[in-house]
């Protein structure tokens, strides 16, 4: 284990223990004081829970799977079925028979345990699960669908069919405790315990962000269905502690995998930015460095040094320019640098030489996204790189804020301009910067005339 891993981890042990003891010492006095073991009767706030318990289970899948979409891992794969199967089940067989305002007959309960039972199993599942990526990710997503309204359907309807057969018929009161509801309730409790020590180790060991999430949430559970546990019963009309900590659970699970979202397109973005500096060092800076090679071997041939040493300077730099800017682009695409502090750094280096004037305002409220923040940058770099070597200009403007509700970048000179006859042979800047306004959704004008310079406008997405 690395040692930044290590530390981060004693660190969330720290406060998972505490978390631990918490909920420990609230439930030594749940088992010891019988005044505090009991349930309510409120029909309403039951439906109020149970609706909250859908709406949360139903956003994390929702979450789970779009992670998925951008990773392919199994783990986020079975963590969409199971919160799917925990949503859907609640909805089904908990929320819809209560919209006529009677209670759920003991088969709409017992499926709605038998839901509860199915998502738990998969999601105790995800930890252990190898670091497998699924290469087609819309299919899995489908079959995945597809296995989870099997699994429903395959709960209900024998439950449905043989209610006799299972002894179903009639509620339980208070004071039952039947076999079967212990031994599910106890299966339940084991999964939720599975469930946190599979995500404690998985985060140990990988030092994953999201693991930390799911591990305290699966505590909340734990303690949840202990607490269902001490208090058995099937009737879908009374409210306990156990079914606030569970929706407690569902608001910790919700904070975790929409940070995890963040971090996974944030890491796309950040290879997608790697492999096209890649690009652009094989186009750019490789032709730099090759014209330093040539010029230097014309001057160990005998080329004239007034002639050849000049160009071999400008080669060298433009190759070291060109390493500036990769470096720049990549430390606010990877985090190091803030975008702005990078932006900034950029046109310094750009104007070092007095050639260009160079304004530059960025509104600190605006926020972007981070294959924005790439993006934007690039676009800025190219306009400006445009602005040096084709526009003739003195002066140019950058603006990065907002009009109205919309968010703006912007590149305006007061070079020479061009005409729309010349529009089409603007140059592979320009075509370039559209691309790159496209990709994170944007839209792309460009205003110029003869002598009236050029504007470059990106309108980015909602």
């Amino acid at each position: 284990m690395r040692r930044d891993v290590k530390d981060t981890f004693e660190s969330w042990l720290g406060g998972e223990l505490l978390l631990v003891a918490l909920l420990g010492s609230a439930t030594a006095l749940f088992v010891t004081n019988s005044a505090l073991r009991s349930s309510y009767e409120l029909p309403e706030g039951r439906l109020v829970l149970d609706t909250a318990v859908v709406l949360a289970a139903t956003t994390v899948a929702i979450l789970a799977a779009i992670r998925f979409s951008v990773e392919g891992r199994v783990l986020d794969l079975l963590l969409a079925a199971g919160f799917c199967v925990a949503g859907v089940g609640t909805l089904a067989f908990g929320v819809v028979p209560a919209l006529g305002g009677e209670a759920p007959e003991p088969p709409e309960a017992w499926a709605a345990l038998g839901a509860r039972l199915l998502a738990a199993t998969l999601i105790a599942l995800a930890p252990v699960m190898p670091g497998r990526r699924v290469a087609s990710r819309g299919r899995a997503l489908l079959v995945g669908n597809g296995i989870v309204l099997v699994g429903l359907v395959a709960i209900w309807l024998p439950l449905e069919q043989y209610e006799a057969a299972f002894g179903l018929a009639g509620p339980y009161r208070q004071g039952d405790r039947p076999f079967e509801l212990m031994v599910a309730l106890s299966a339940l409790t084991l999964l939720a315990l599975l469930a946190v020590v599979g995500f404690a180790l998985r985060y140990r060991a990988r030092g994953e962000d999201l693991d930390s999430w799911l591990a305290l949430g699966a505590t909340l559970t734990l303690f949840a269905e202990l607490h269902y546990l001490l208090t058995p019963r099937l009737s879908s009309e009374f409210v306990s502690q156990g079914d606030f900590l569970r929706l407690l659970s569902y608001g910790i699970l919700l904070a975790g995998v929409w940070r995890a979202i963040g971090n996974a397109e944030f890491g796309r973005a950040v290879a997608e930015e790697r492999a096209r500096v890649a690009r652009e060092i094989h186009d750019g800076l490789a032709q730099y460095l090759f014209a330093v090679s040539t010029h230097a071997s014309m001057l160990e041939a005998g080329a004239p040094l007034e002639t050849t040493l000049p160009k071999l300077k400008e080669a060298a730099a433009a190759a070291q320019q060109e390493v500036r800017f990769a470096v720049l682009a990549l430390s606010s695409a990877s985090g190091n640098a803030p975008f702005d502090a990078a932006l900034r750094r950029y046109v310094e280096f750009l104007t070092a030489d007095g050639v260009l004037d160079v304004e530059l305002e960025i509104d600190p409220g605006m926020q972007l996204a981070p294959d924005e923040q790439i993006e934007v940058f690039r676009i800025v770099q190219e306009g400006l790189a445009n602005v040096r070597k084709h526009a003739g200009a003195t002066r140019a403007e950058v603006r990065i804020g907002r009009r109205g509700t919309q968010r703006i970048v912007s590149v305006h000179d007061d070079g020479v301009g061009f005409d729309d006859a010349d529009r089409a042979a603007a140059g592979q800047g320009l075509q370039n910067m559209r691309r790159r306004a496209e990709t994170i959704d944007g839209g792309f004008e460009l205003r110029s005339g003869r002598g009236r310079g050029t504007a470059v406008e990106v309108t980015l997405r909602a």
